[in-house]
């Protein structure tokens, strides 16, 4: 049974998964990362290459996408495919890492309260937004994480390199797939990332945005199905 490694965004739990597990657990042999307790990205993706003894599928969402990444460069010859859902190849610019600095200090004043009704406008499409049940899903998760875990995130996120260079190396075929209301890691950087892979296949979702994974659940099934064909 092919193993499947699905790797948490920023403020996410194995709930961001919930629907895929559920679907191919028959199918695969699955994981769910831990991004808890690190502020590395690169330390977060050793863990997952010294954890896994033989050939594994490595899905990530979001800043898990950049944990895969680094996870497909330390250890090509164990990945067999990889997806990279609503995620970028890029390091961030001066500005985001100053957006990103002033979260970490609003996350310190009073009681954490995880995603915001500020910031989900920036996980969800409009459409998401009025279904309550997505929106408790994410809050849930994000208080779940808690703030000294969101801290240790955010540094991971900033302190990552450019990913893009290391996509020459990779031989393994990668399913891209991203929101076409993702505000956070809009459709032109998953077409750049699909640009530099020799074996990619990019997949747009109309009426979605950041969360592909919870907004879409069996579109995102039906890619990783794809990509468990491919290998």
């Amino acid at each position: 049974m092919t193993r499947l490694i699905l790797v948490p965004g920023l403020l996410c739990t194995a709930q961001l998964y919930e629907k895929q597990i559920h679907n191919l657990k028959n199918i695969c042999d699955i994981k769910v990362a831990n991004t808890l307790g690190s502020n590395s990205i690169l330390e977060m993706a050793q863990k997952i290459v010294k954890n896994e003894t033989s050939e594994f599928i490595i899905c990530g969402l979001s800043m898990g996408g950049y944990i895969a990444q680094m996870v497909a460069h330390l250890a090509p010859e164990k990945v067999i495919g990889m997806g990279l859902f609503s995620t970028s190849g890029r390091a961030d610019t001066d500005e985001k890492i100053r957006q990103r600095r002033a979260l970490i200090e609003l996350s310190k004043l009073g009681k954490f309260k995880g995603v915001t009704t500020r910031l989900l406008p920036n996980l969800l499409s409009e459409t998401s937004l009025k279904n309550e049940t997505l929106v408790q899903k994410v809050i849930e998760m994000s208080v779940t994480v808690g703030q000294i875990n969101f801290t240790l995130q955010q540094e991971a996120i900033i302190a990552r390199p450019d990913f893009r260079p290391f996509a020459k190396d990779a031989k393994m075929p990668v399913e891209i797939l991203v929101g076409e209301e993702d505000k956070l890691t809009p459709p032109y950087l998953s077409q750049e990332l699909g640009s530099l892979f020799a074996q990619s296949s990019l997949t747009i979702l109309s009426g979605v945005g950041h969360l592909s994974s919870i907004e879409a659940p069996d579109k995102v099934t039906e890619v990783i199905t794809n990509l468990l064909g491919k290998v």
